[in-house]
């Protein structure tokens, strides 16, 4: 089951991101991503926060339309992206897209990247979305469509990353190995359509973006 996740961060209502919500088969909102729903006119499954950040008119709103609405303490000790993940997982996602996880706040943005880790080791796909970003974690193999010239970059999220193959890009790497803080895997791009990314042994984040 296709999910996706709307927070309150930067989020660009395009044809495409439209598009994605309204093709979701679980549209949830974490906490003051339900300005952008209200926004979209779309309603969300379910509303999951400490709602600190939602707007109360937003929440007026949803719950006069009866959408399920799961509150936690201000005080706790996961964020509210990550509680609508668990959630997400615990309710039959099969495929999860975060969207308005980026923004001012980078601590809360490593935070939803790293959210992407413990999902590829639950072998469920996920990504982050924005207008220039489309943020991946890999621990295997994964297949990205974009066009000649997009930007491709892998960044190691383990000590070290090997057996890393690339394939479609400008620069292609044949069971390489690269260390964490190295900029080796930056500014790669497509060179064809289709784009691979295989590790053997580690865990990548792999970004495909556009200027």
């Amino acid at each position: 089951m296709k999910c996706v996740i709307i927070a309150n961060g930067a989020l660009e209502y395009t044809d495409s991101t439209i598009s994605l919500i309204k093709n979701a088969q679980l549209i949830i909102s974490a906490d003051g991503g339900a300005r952008h729903l209200r926004a979209l006119n779309i309603n969300p499954h379910v509303m999951i926060g400490d709602f600190d950040s939602i707007h109360p008119d937003d929440k007026i709103f949803f719950e006069q339309k009866k959408v399920k609405t799961i509150s936690f303490p201000l005080k706790k000790d996961h964020t509210d992206s990550e509680l609508c993940v668990s959630w997400a997982i615990d309710n039959n996602a099969t495929d999860i897209t975060l969207l308005g996880v980026t923004g001012t706040r980078m601590d809360h943005t490593l935070a939803n990247i790293f959210l992407l880790k413990n999902l590829a080791q639950k072998n469920i796909p996920a990504r982050i979305m924005n207008k220039h970003n489309e943020i991946h974690v890999v621990t295997d193999f994964i297949e990205l469509i974009g066009q000649p010239g997009n930007l491709l970059s892998i960044i190691p999220a383990t000590e070290k990353v090997s057996g890393i193959t690339l394939e479609g890009l400008e620069y292609p790497l044949v069971n390489a190995e690269i260390k964490m803080g190295s900029s080796l895997g930056i500014s790669n791009y497509f060179k064809k359509e289709i784009a691979s990314v295989s590790v053997k042994k580690g865990i990548l984040i792999v970004t495909k973006s556009e200027d």
